[in-house]
């Protein structure tokens, strides 16, 4: 049954490691007849969230206008999210964490009920320690409704645009991609 994925690039380099993973994924879940959209974070305007409550005490839209809103219902709608970042100092980007913050109140108890798969690209050459990632993300994870982690895809040594090429992640992503 095709499923709808979204993935959300959140690499600062257009072609970058990570995003070269994102390429992959959507690649297999295309061939495998997935409905896929792929979101580089980048290209996007994401206001950082400035706590004023609206949302969260009186149910009301974020009163920011930037493209926060039309992302967070891509991922109300989405079957399966994907979410792909570089690892900076053992955590996730920038732009991924903020548009997390975004999803807060209201729209984080619509996001629920998804398979989420992580790509995950690190300088560091030690697998174990990007482990501190995943766990960052599963606290985002741990505040959604049945939210279910189907899989880490890990590259480590991987720092320079085009070093990841010839690394097996691009095939593990392609496949998680066909079985999503």
């Amino acid at each position: 049954m095709a499923k709808r994925v979204l993935i959300l690039s959140s690499s600062p380099r257009r072609g970058g490691n990570s995003d070269r993973l994102c390429d992959e994924f959507l690649r297999g879940a295309a061939e495998a007849g997935h409905q896929v959209e792929k979101i580089f974070l980048r290209d996007c305007t994401i206001h950082y969230c400035t706590g004023c409550g609206l949302c969260s005490r009186e149910g009301r839209p974020c009163p920011q206008q930037d493209d926060a809103a039309r992302i967070i219902e891509k991922m109300v709608c989405a079957d399966v999210i994907v979410m792909a970042s570089p690892v900076y100092f053992y955590t996730m980007s920038a732009q991924m964490k903020t548009l997390i913050d975004r999803s807060c109140a209201r729209y984080y108890t619509e996001i629920s009920g998804k398979e989420f798969y992580l790509l995950l690209t690190a300088a560091e050459p030690d697998r174990q320690l990007m482990l501190r990632t995943v766990d960052t993300f599963q606290g985002f994870f741990d505040c959604l409704e049945e939210a279910h982690l189907r899989r880490s895809i890990l590259c480590p040594g991987v720092w320079n645009v085009g070093e990841i090429e010839g690394h097996a992640a691009l095939q593990e992503a392609c496949e998680a991609g066909r079985n999503c």
